[in-house]
């Protein structure tokens, strides 16, 4: 019935975001996936496939979730217009959230903000840079 090719479909850049901010928060304030489950009213399933992006989270869930992780709705927003470009740059909409769900990623971006000297957030990213300039001529030489 449906003429359109058989096609993969991948998550909304939006949801997948929004799913990542989730995890992140809830995360930061060391909530498991059972307990935001329970002060919802869903499994811990349904947590992980919204922290995925593979489950669209509807307006009023969102409301609920930012309630129970005591933050604003517009918390899993924001940074959005910055992931669509630096994401698409990086090589994929997903990256952002690829990077998120990551624990070592997780924990960077939540502790990086903490650091308030402009000077040392320079050198971090500097070390960084070059860190993965290293892993990458390590790979030419595989």
């Amino acid at each position: 019935m449906n003429d359109l090719p058989d096609t993969v479909r991948h998550p909304n850049p939006v949801d997948l975001h929004v799913g990542a901010r989730i995890r992140m928060r809830r995360k930061i304030l060391g909530v498991s996936q059972e307990r935001l489950a329970e002060d919802l009213g869903l499994t811990f399933q349904q947590i992980q496939k919204y922290e995925r992006g593979a489950n669209r989270v509807s307006a009023s869930k969102l409301y609920e979730i930012a309630k129970s992780l005591r933050s604003s709705v517009a918390y899993f927003f924001e940074g959005l217009a910055d992931t669509a470009s630096e994401g698409m740059a990086e090589g994929g909409e997903g990256f952002v959230h690829d990077f998120l769900m990551t624990p070592e990623g997780l924990e960077l971006a939540s502790l990086f903000p903490r650091i308030t000297k402009p000077k040392v957030r320079r050198r971090i990213l500097e070390l960084v840079r070059s860190m993965a300039d290293d892993e990458d001529v390590g790979d030419d030489e595989a």
